[in-house]
């Protein structure tokens, strides 16, 4: 049985493009490498971003939350250590420690029974898409992603022929995601503090991925351009001129500095 660990504050965030970014992304000169893949430097971090997570992960449980598969978080090195919880798979797959937790998994199989014909279809839309560039992955049984030529087009390919209230579209970086309606980042957080009856959830993200998350949060930090709608506490945005990670890691402080969470 896994260890519990009671925590008065959870701080879900995700990773790409909101911690750590691709060698294609410009963030200066003073960054280290996080992720090696096929021998050559693929993901960044800034120092500052590494000095601040270090500092809040003093202070608060930080628990990442990504859409990236076990093999693609586990390339993933951020220089400190390993984080005590992770939920991959978008919230599908936890791992504690490091270690998968089966009946975490197993229960998101059962709750999205419901959706799997409509990942069937999905899979085969995908798959017949002049604008796919990319083979078509079903992670873990969970969900479905390719990318694409023209993101909305594909997007908008697959919305028009596929039941909403089942499974949700999504396009982001280059990517096409499918989704489950049941498999969120946000009911996967929420799920998590439960377990560890954590007091507050704090959340951070970048993309259409993370809005359940960040909407299901007692306080969200993310880009000001995102279109985040109604959150549970506080929202707070980070301009362009900031580099992401670093602006939201500067907020959380600044809000842990105030007492907000006491």
């Amino acid at each position: 049985m896994p260890h519990i660990i009671l925590v008065m504050v959870l701080f879900g965030v995700d990773l790409d493009n909101t911690l750590i970014y691709s060698y294609r992304h410009e963030i200066g000169e003073k960054k280290r490498c996080v992720e090696k893949y096929g021998g050559k430097d693929a993901s960044f971090m800034t120092d500052r971003t590494w000095e601040l997570l270090r500092e809040v992960s003093r202070k608060i449980l930080v628990v990442p939350v990504t859409a990236r598969s076990v093999e693609q978080y586990e390339r993933v090195d951020l220089g400190m250590g390993r984080f005590p919880y992770a939920l991959t798979c978008n919230g599908g797959v936890l791992l504690t420690d490091g270690r998968e937790e089966t009946g975490w998994y197993e229960e998101w199989l059962e709750r999205i029974r419901e959706s799997r014909g409509e990942l069937e279809k999905a899979e085969k839309i995908m798959e017949s898409d002049p604008c796919r560039c990319f083979e078509v992955r079903k992670v873990r049984e969970l969900f479905l992603f390719t990318k694409s030529g023209d993101i909305g087009a594909s997007v908008n390919r697959l919305r028009e022929r596929m039941d909403g209230s089942l499974a949700e579209v999504f396009g982001s970086g280059g990517k096409v995601y499918v989704m489950p309606k049941e498999l969120t980042k946000g009911n996967a957080l929420l799920r998590l503090r439960g377990r560890l009856k954590a007091e507050t959830v704090m959340a951070a993200g970048d993309s259409a991925l993370d809005i359940p998350m960040l909407r299901c949060a007692d306080a969200a930090i993310a880009p000001a351009g995102l279109e985040v709608g109604r959150t549970e506490g506080r929202f707070m945005g980070v301009g362009s001129e900031e580099l992401f990670s670093e602006g939201m890691l500067e907020r959380v402080l600044q809000l842990l500095s105030a007492g907000w969470a006491s």
